[in-house]
């Protein structure tokens, strides 16, 4: 016997019943949803979450802490290797990385990081730096600026 010849036991595996099929289904009167009650209605059902009125575990639990994730800053981020495109001497700013479709989401700005290496003498112009990158760019002959 092989990985791929086996198979679940006769009878082991069932189709899912679908409820509110009718008498088409076979299922006949109620449609396997029981008797009355909120379940066995149109739309019936509860919410995620919900524990039949009981104070639920989300919000018995304590919350605790600061969440910064509304004022997060989420930057653009280009690698070093990318900028080796450019001729010598351009001045490489945001609007540039997006109109030769090398940043596609602009969001708070541009963050330039040190992967790769850098060939060419370029004026970086970004919101932010890795400190490898700033070394790197400066060794290449180029300068960066912040915004």
């Amino acid at each position: 016997m092989r990985l791929h010849e086996l198979k679940p036991a006769e009878g082991a595996r069932h189709k899912a019943k679908r409820k509110g099929q009718g008498i088409a289904a076979g299922q006949g009167k109620t449609a396997g949803r029981g008797h009355k009650g909120q379940k066995a209605r149109a739309g019936g059902g509860v919410r995620r979450g919900f524990e039949g009125g009981q104070m639920p575990l989300s919000r018995r639990l304590p919350k605790r802490g600061f969440n910064n994730k509304m004022f997060k800053k989420v930057y653009a981020i280009v690698n070093l290797d990318v900028l080796n495109r450019f001729e010598d001497g351009t001045v490489v700013t945001p609007e540039l990385l997006v109109k030769e479709k090398i940043v596609k989401k602009m969001g708070d700005g541009v963050k330039i990081l040190g992967n790769g290496e850098l060939k060419k003498s370029l004026t970086v112009k970004a919101q932010a730096f890795s400190k490898n990158a700033i070394d790197k760019i400066s060794a290449a002959g180029g300068k960066t600026e912040v915004i």
